[in-house]
């Protein structure tokens, strides 16, 4: 008894790394499979421009307010350390630098993955288990073109867009603190804004999109397609998408990240 209880807790760490093996490779073929079907036919593009209006449309409330306030936000807390150098006049800077670079595409990616990653994983996850996906098979349907494709297609095209409109209007925050709190020139601090952005950061605020919705959109494919357990597993892949998803999201922000400065030097000559 002793034995055995010794050889399953000394195989269980083999187990975890062959299922995390076996569930990378699956992942991987699963998006590898969606954007290939991108430039085969079918396309189902009426469903594309439904997911396009859910994703785009339906987000753009909460990516204008995560926007707004988090460059209000930045204004008000970049003050207190401007001040102590007497540097209050570069506040515009700061939130341009801090927000087209990092927290407009990292925080309009977190908003979709909560919102729409969820959602994702929760339909796929309910037609799993009620069956729908095993009927769409018998049918001759290829459920990845049908249904993982074009949701992929659409978070990769709306989310950058939902970042430029999260860039966009988290500056026109920091302008309004920085012009009625702070006291800077509109003209101050959109000159500054505007000179302290590189063709490496519009670059950036535009390719991170792309990765983290790729991430964001086959993750909750991947994990919905994967349901099991009734209801009650549908409501378990929902909370895995979004775990799942958020934290792939910042990890794949950690490497762009560094790639970006490394080709900044090229990109800006």
């Amino acid at each position: 008894m002793k034995k055995s209880l010794l050889m399953r807790a000394l195989g269980a760490p083999w187990r975890f790394i062959l299922r995390a093996l076996w569930d990378i490779q699956s992942y991987t073929r699963l998006g590898a499979r969606a954007v290939a079907n991108v430039f085969t036919p079918p396309i189902y593009l009426r469903e594309t421009i439904l997911q396009m209006d859910r994703i785009g449309i339906g987000s753009l409330t909460i990516v204008v307010l995560t926007g707004f306030f988090t460059g209000a936000v930045m204004a008000i807390q970049s003050e207190g350390a401007l001040r102590r150098y007497g540097a209050v006049g570069m506040t515009g800077q700061l939130v341009a630098l801090t927000i087209i670079r990092e927290l407009g595409p990292v925080l309009s990616a977190l908003m979709l993955a909560g919102r729409i990653g969820a959602g994702i994983a929760s339909e796929l996850g309910s037609m799993v288990v009620s069956e729908q996906i095993s009927a769409m098979r018998a049918l001759g349907t290829d459920p990845t073109r049908r249904l993982v494709t074009p949701r992929v297609l659409a978070m990769v095209v709306m989310l950058p867009l939902l970042t430029v409109v999260c860039d966009s209007v988290g500056m026109l925050g920091g302008w309004l603190i920085a012009s009625y709190k702070l006291l800077i020139s509109s003209s101050q601090y959109w000159s500054d804004a505007m000179n302290a952005m590189a063709f490496s950061d519009v670059v950036g605020t535009l390719v991170k999109p792309v990765v983290f919705g790729l991430i964001i959109a086959t993750t909750g494919c991947y994990i919905g397609l994967r349901t099991s357990g009734g209801t009650e597993g549908v409501g378990k892949s929902t909370t895995q998408a979004v775990v799942s998803s958020s934290i792939l999201v910042i990890a794949a922000d950690f490497f762009l990240n560094n790639i970006l400065i490394y080709l900044a030097p090229l990109m800006n000559r």
